[in-house]
């Protein structure tokens, strides 16, 4: 059964020793999904629990003084990623005003040692941890030697000669170049969550929309899109979606909003997963909302044509199993 820890502090969580991998993980790319499974393997061959760390907020997020920068995904997102991927025991470790403090011996000390009792430790390339981002692999290795652990990193993944990375899928999404983000992350870019009642507004407007909520984080992209929705029926239900703040209502909290076509049913409270396919524009600010319905109704026929049926993807999404990501 896959477990879920927030703390620094605290008793052992894994008596026997373990395999641990740390990152950022913001979007499980094809470099994160290589560290993982390699944690992973090396878990299977020891028999050992896999340990998957990461911080929430993350480190990029609580130094922003706010303006946090675009976040891939969810926290909760994040975890069902590195569980289908093998993780036994994910941290989402607290990063606030304390974490920024501790050392980088005492993070070792305390989390790796103590916590999870480390026998071996992976990272990605360039790893920088603890107060001052002072430790590095050299540093986790002289500890390993201390305390009982091994400790490397894996070579960068790379596509088309350059290294794979979070920043590169950012710039993706944001110029709608979703070919090139599902290639970087080995999946279709979605977003999942449980669908929210909002002001009912598009019901009205004769567009209903299920909701999701990105909380307190930024999104990586924003603007109006051809979608398909997973999680309402066997296949994958073409949709268009709005994924900002409403300027024409007086919107302020970003949220996706999916209307799916030709569907007549209650969403409420159902976990759903937002796939997008194709950015069609930017979000605007109309002058009355007769000129938003008709903009509405140009957007979900050019939606409509770019999922014509034969375009209907086959994959799950996200590229985990359905099952991990329904949990």
């Amino acid at each position: 059964m896959n477990r879920l820890f927030r703390d620094v502090e605290g008793g052992p969580l894994c008596p026997h020793g373990s395999v641990v991998c740390i990152g950022a993980f913001d979007g499980l790319h094809l470099g994160h999904r290589a560290l993982v499974r390699h944690a992973a393997g090396r878990a299977r061959a020891l028999e050992l629990p896999m340990v998957a760390l990461s911080f929430e907020p993350l480190p990029r997020e609580f130094f922003a003084q706010g303006e946090p920068p675009p976040r891939l995904q969810l926290p909760r997102a994040k975890f069902e990623g590195l569980c289908a991927l093998g993780a036994d025991l994910v941290g989402l470790l607290r990063f606030d005003a304390r974490m920024v403090a501790m050392s980088a011996e005492d993070f070792v000390r305390q989390v790796l040692v103590r916590r999870l009792a480390a026998c071996e430790v992976h990272v990605g390339p360039d790893f920088r941890f603890g107060h001052g981002r002072a430790g590095d692999l050299a540093m986790l290795q002289r500890e390993g030697k201390a305390h009982g652990f091994v400790a490397d990193a894996i070579a960068p993944v790379r596509l088309d000669g350059e290294r794979v990375s979070s920043t590169r899928i950012r710039a993706a999404l944001q110029d709608g170049s979703f070919d090139t983000a599902t290639r970087l992350l080995g999946a279709p870019y979605a977003l999942g969550g449980r669908v929210v009642r909002g002001r009912q507004l598009g019901r009205t407007l004769g567009y209903p929309t299920a909701n999701l909520r990105f909380d307190d984080k930024r999104p990586a992209l924003s603007g109006i899109y051809a979608t398909w929705v997973h999680g309402v029926g066997d296949r994958p239900w073409p949709s268009v979606a709005s994924f900002g703040t409403r300027p024409t209502v007086g919107g302020v909290e970003p949220l996706l909003e999916a209307h799916l076509f030709d569907f007549d049913g209650d969403l409420y409270g159902r976990r759903i997963d937002v796939e997008f396919v194709a950015r069609l524009r930017d979000e605007e600010k109309f002058p009355d909302l007769p000129a938003l319905v008709a903009q509405m109704d140009r957007d979900a026929q050019l939606a409509r044509q770019l999922l014509a049926p034969e375009q209907e993807p086959a994959r799950a999404t996200a590229g985990f199993p359905r099952e991990a990501l329904r949990r």
